[in-house]
């Protein structure tokens, strides 16, 4: 069968025998699972003892259905090996593997998967890879914060379909890897924002982003980011700026209240619950509308608006 590995790492300022403490007690992942923040509710069994070898993690939902992992190696401080065993919505069992390794004065952590998939389904290891990358990179981002500072800003409040007005915006388009996707936005907003003011025109409508392609096999965004504009305002051509609109529909949304850092878990929520209920989205972009701003507001109180636009 094809196999395939998935791996991420980060640098966390804090001790290799510390990083793995965490790491090797089950009771701690759900304050920094990528997973269960689409299903807080979501059944949770940790063995007694949680961190040892053979030690258990189950975990039964309706959205992230259901399945077990145990600790089959625990090496202080440098690495824990785990079985993984999926059962629900379907069944299959892989190794996923922690690695521990000094970085100055912290720690580089690396979170590895190795699968394989059915000869019949290669075609979708590219695909899996890129979502199973995305959410390493967001657990592991939150594993980072919460240790380093005994929090995560990071907060999802799930509205629901609603009906929208139209939406138009002015931007400068973009494109960037997943990994990369936040330094590469803020550098596409401050060309935005230089071309407004060459123009003269007002940047008051707010910030948003719109996501025109997602390339699953290459893990790149299309996007466009700059500011909302009135439906009758003219652009010059001759400006290089983007016109993107989106008549009035019915959207599913999502709000994020918390760094910027973390915004992948409002989206990883948001098209989690729009597979779950079988919506269908129109395809003509997904955005985020940025409802406060840094340095007005603090990371912590940072509040966005994600819409999944739904087809009628």
């Amino acid at each position: 069968m094809p196999s395939y590995e998935v791996s991420r790492s980060i640098v966390i300022d804090r001790s290799p025998q510390q990083v793995f403490d965490a790491i090797a007690d089950y009771q701690t992942w759900t304050t920094w699972s990528p997973w269960l923040i689409a299903e807080p509710g979501c059944q949770v069994t940790v063995s007694s003892p949680p961190n040892a070898v053979g030690s258990s993690y189950a975990w039964e939902g309706r959205i992230v259905g259901a399945g077990r992992l145990e600790h089959q190696v625990l090496l202080p401080a440098e690495k824990i090996e785990d079985q993984l065993t999926f059962i629900k919505p379907f069944k299959s069992v892989c190794k996923t593997s922690f690695h521990f390794q000094p970085s100055g004065s912290g720690t580089r952590l690396t979170w590895k998967m190795n699968a394989a998939m059915p000869w019949f389904m290669f075609w979708m290891i590219p695909m899996l890879k890129t979502f199973i990358g995305m959410d390493y990179q967001r657990g592991l981002t939150m594993l980072k914060e919460w240790l380093e500072t005994g929090t995560i800003q990071s907060k999802t409040n799930v509205i629901g379909i609603e009906s929208i007005q139209p939406v138009r915006m002015a931007g400068v388009v973009g494109r960037s890897s997943v990994d990369e996707i936040g330094p590469a936005m803020e550098q596409t907003f401050a060309s935005a924002e230089q071309k407004f003011s060459q123009l003269g025109l007002s940047t008051t409508g707010g910030k948003i982003s719109v996501y025109t392609r997602f390339d699953i096999k290459k893990g790149t965004f299309d996007y466009i980011s700059g500011f909302l504009v009135d439906q009758d305002l003219e652009i010059p051509p001759a400006s290089e700026l983007k016109i993107w609109s989106l008549p009035a529909c019915q959207a599913f949304r999502v709000e994020h209240i918390g760094s910027y850092h973390h915004l992948g878990n409002g989206w990883s929520v948001a098209n989690q619950l729009v597979r779950h209920q079988k919506l269908k989205q129109c395809k003509q972009g997904t955005f985020e509308i940025y409802r406060s701003t840094p340095p007005e507001t603090a990371p912590s109180d940072l509040t966005t608006d994600i819409y999944l636009p739904l087809k009628n």
